[in-house]
């Protein structure tokens, strides 16, 4: 097994011969050869004609091959596994409304979960701040392999983080501070959302006397350059969340575990507002969660909301990505949308699909190999490959 704390197999050229690809258009199961060249998918083809001196081949004899499997939101590296409270770096409750932390300050490459990422052929993930904040911070979306932050980045930052409903309130209303009530939460990111208008305005005039960390963090968003990232379970917060991105102008909107989003499901595909839904395998532990069900992600998909499922690790861990999957196939998901919701829906949830989420020519040569039924509980993931390399092999 290749881990993170070895060096990769790194070939120029490699075929990857006898590999079955799924169509998630037609639901088709076709048998392709996929070659590769500099990072990057060159061919896909039933038949490739290469150079048998310069060209690496590995023969998966006809075992499933997909896109390497993406999470869209999760807290990998910043709420590290096997550390204790020091490895929590999620949340800085010093302040409800924090806009200026940034995710990619926080994560540690070393972090178990990537090895684990790996492992389960998991080659992206957005990972950032939590939601006891009213506004947490930017988060980013990064490979799984590597030693350098900087050097994983796909694209940072990928969005603001807001949260909306119990999680604010808890944190600092036992406090007697604000948020108290889910007026105050609404009110403190509004609040924060007018001052940078103001603070562009100024900044245009070249009238600024001093920057401002906070007001310079939000200004990507209401240029509409990064997305908002909503936390929100109730209907309700997911409409103010809808509301208050109207109100500023904001044209990019992820609304983040949406357990109750089915309840609003048209009025989500009229703004085409995608949700990354989960985690599904934790206790029922806040009454928000109380309707939490896989109808609800069968529900959006079958309205025409974007839907991405997701792990928000470690509160599900980054390896239950594809069960969530299965389990949702078992409650009447059709096989080729569970590996849209894990791969092409969450690399354009996070503005990465030009580059990601597909096996097509021109994309990143980040790839997964399952000898069996990926959907199979009893599958295992026979080889990972990021950006060419092979960073996994059983």
């Amino acid at each position: 097994m290749v881990t993170n704390y070895v060096e990769v197999i790194t070939l120029q050229f490699i075929l990857i011969k006898n590999a079955l690809l799924i169509n998630t258009e037609d639901k088709g199961v076709t048998k392709k050869n996929i070659l590769i060249s500099q990072g990057k998918i060159k061919k896909v083809s039933e038949e490739i004609d290469y150079d048998v001196s310069s060209t690496d081949v590995i023969d998966v004899q006809e075992k499933y091959v997909l896109p390497g499997l993406i999470d869209c939101h999760t807290h990998v590296g910043i709420i590290e596994e096997a550390t204790g409270k020091i490895g929590v770096d999620n949340n800085e409750t010093s302040d409800p409304v924090t806009p200026h932390m940034r995710g990619i300050d926080a994560i540690h490459p070393f972090d178990l979960a990537f090895q684990d990422a790996i492992k389960s052929g998991i080659t992206t993930v957005m990972t950032g701040p939590g939601s006891n904040n009213a506004v947490g911070g930017l988060s980013t979306a990064i490979k799984t392999y590597g030693k350098i932050i900087d050097e994983m980045i796909i694209r940072n930052p990928v969005g603001l983080k807001i949260a909306l409903g119990e999680n604010p309130m808890s944190t600092y209303g036992k406090m007697n501070k604000a948020p108290v009530t889910r007026m105050a939460t609404a009110a403190l990111i509004r609040e924060l959302f007018m001052r940078t208008q103001d603070y562009m305005v100024q900044k245009e005039n070249n009238k600024l006397k001093e920057r401002n960390i906070q007001l310079e963090s939000v200004m990507p968003l209401l240029k509409g350059e990064i997305s908002l990232r909503a936390h929100a379970h109730r209907a309700d917060d997911i409409v103010t969340a809808c509301r208050i991105a109207e109100e500023f102008g904001i044209s990019k909107l992820v609304i983040e575990h949406g357990t109750e989003a089915n309840l609003v499901k048209e009025y989500l595909k009229e703004r085409k507002v995608p949700v990354a839904f989960g985690p599904m395998l934790t206790p029922r532990l806040k009454i928000e969660l109380k309707k939490r069900d896989y109808t609800c992600a069968l529900d959006l998909i079958e309205a025409g909301v974007k839907v991405a499922l997701i792990t928000d690790h470690p509160y599900n861990l980054i390896d239950q990505l594809r069960i969530v999957a299965a389990l949702a196939i078992s409650e009447g998901l059709s096989e080729a949308d569970a590996m849209k919701c894990i791969t092409a829906y969450p690399a354009e949830i996070l503005e990465c699909h030009q580059r990601i989420g597909k096996m097509e020519e021109g994309y990143d040569a980040d790839l997964v190999v399952f000898d069996g039924r990926p959907f199979d509980i009893n599958t295992k993931v026979f080889l990972t490959m990021i950006d060419g390399k092979i960073v996994y092999s059983r």
